[in-house]
């Protein structure tokens, strides 16, 4: 692991970093185009946030594969401060070009994912379910009928975890289901980004749209969502956006600029 990153609190601004969903948040939450306008708002803000510390940095922290995570977090300026991706299983450091698979994943568990995968390639694949590439600590299915997704294969995938005992968190989102190690969460990998870096966990915020994003809301000091977040999620959070994805998210931001 490099030393860390030193991000020394500042005093103008309530929060250091604000950890950010990217589907639902940064992105459309089904794969619809960009939304450039704002997303470049965002940018201008970090690029201000990055000089001189005045506002906080904006981080996405997704369960998408790394590499994409990494694409969103370009576009987005976010130069200096470790990123998340897969759930909490990597973390990428843009200012060192550097990729972090959790330590605490072992040969086991990358033999669990791997049979995971085997499963649906030679099982659901026929089913008309594929699997979300570029990911190698977690497996993401995909049906293009959620509700089938919903109802049948993910009582089935759950069924099958727990007859092999394998080590995953079955979890259905919008759109997929998410097979992700147990202990791994974006929890966790905001403990390891607070490591790194020397920030307090006092001096976050955060801005999630799915119960998925609990694992956020336990970790920072204020969370918030945009108005498409799912019902159950919008209770835990500090402020809930009138905006939709990212235009919430930037409105959210001047709440807590």
């Amino acid at each position: 692991m490099s030393e860390p990153t030193t991000h020394a609190a500042n005093h103008t601004s309530r929060f250091d970093a604000v950890i950010c969903d990217i589907d639902g948040c940064l992105g459309d939450e089904h794969g619809g185009p960009l939304d450039l306008e704002p997303l470049q708002q965002i940018a201008a803000w970090n690029r201000i946030a990055e000089s001189d510390r005045s506002r906080p940095v904006v981080v996405p922290c997704s369960g998408r594969p790394i590499s994409y995570v990494e694409a969103i977090a370009r576009h987005i300026a976010c130069q200096t401060l470790p990123i998340i991706g897969e759930m909490g299983a990597w973390i990428y450091f843009p200012d060192v070009n550097r990729h972090e698979l959790d330590p605490s994943i072992t040969r086991g568990h990358r033999e669990a994912v791997l049979a995971m995968e085997a499963f649906g390639r030679d099982v659901l694949a026929g089913e008309g379910v594929t699997m979300q590439p570029g990911k190698s600590a977690s497996v993401t299915f995909w049906h293009e009928h959620t509700p089938h997704l919903r109802d049948v294969v993910f009582p089935r995938v759950e069924r099958l975890v727990g007859e092999r005992g394998w080590p995953f968190r079955v979890s259905m989102t919008v759109a997929y289901i998410n097979c992700d190690l147990a202990h791994v969460s974006k929890g966790t990998a905001i403990d390891r980004f607070c490591a790194h870096t020397g920030i307090d966990p006092a001096r976050l915020a955060g801005i999630g749209d799915t119960t998925s994003d609990l694992a956020i809301r336990e970790k920072v000091a204020w969370f918030g969502c945009p108005e498409n977040a799912q019902e159950e999620l919008k209770p835990h959070a500090d402020a809930v956006s009138n905006f939709q994805q990212v235009r919430g998210v930037v409105d959210l931001l001047n709440r807590i600029r």
